[in-house]
C-alpha cells in the first residue's frame, strides 16, 4: 500500500543532488501500522517545529521534508556542537487503495504522525448469505 522510494533507501544522512540549503540531509526513520481502516505513518524529526514540516503529495509520491534549526540561544556562544542541523526528507510512493483526500498530519514532540485512509472498497468487509 505504501512504497518507500528507492533512491531513498538506508538510514543516516543522505545528499540529494537537487540540494540547495547547506547542511547534511536526514533520512527520518518511520514506523507504518495498518488497521482495517487504513495505515499509520511515524516520522521520526527531533528538532523539527511543526511549521517547519512541509507534506507534498503529488502523482502518489508523498514526500517529507523538514527543517531543524540551530538550538542556540541568542546570547549564547557555541563552545562544542555535536547536535547535527539540517533538513530531514523521504519520499513514499502510495497504492490507489489510499483514500488521498482524507490524509490528517500532526505533529507532537518531535513525532510527525500521518493517518492514511483506505478508500471504501479496499476495505475488508463480510458478505452475509441469504438463504434462498
Amino acid at each position: 500500500m505504501i512504497r518507500e522510494q528507492e533512491f531513498a533507501a538506508g538510514h543516516g544522512p543522505v545528499r540529494s543532488a537537487e540540494q540547495t540549503r547547506e547542511g547534511p540531509v536526514f533520512e527520518p526513520p518511520v514506523d507504518i501500522y495498518e488497521t482495517a481502516e487504513g495505515l499509520t505513518l511515524l516520522a521520526d524529526m527531533p528538532g523539527v517545529a511543526p511549521e517547519k514540516v512541509t507534506i507534498d503529495l503529488r502523482e502518489n509520491v508523498l514526500t517529507l521534508r523538514g527543517e531543524v534549526g540551530r538550538p542556540e540561544g541568542e546570547n549564547e556562544t557555541e563552545i562544542l556542537r555535536e547536535y547535527q542541523t539540517g533538513n530531514y526528507f523521504r519520499q513514499f510512493t502510495l497504492a490507489d487503495t489510499i483514500d488521498q483526500s482524507r490524509i490528517e498530519a500532526t505533529m507532537k514532540d518531535g513525532v510527525l504522525r500521518l493517518k492514511l485512509p483506505k478508500v471504501e472498497r479496499a476495505r475488508p468487509r463480510t458478505i452475509t448469505v441469504k438463504a434462498g
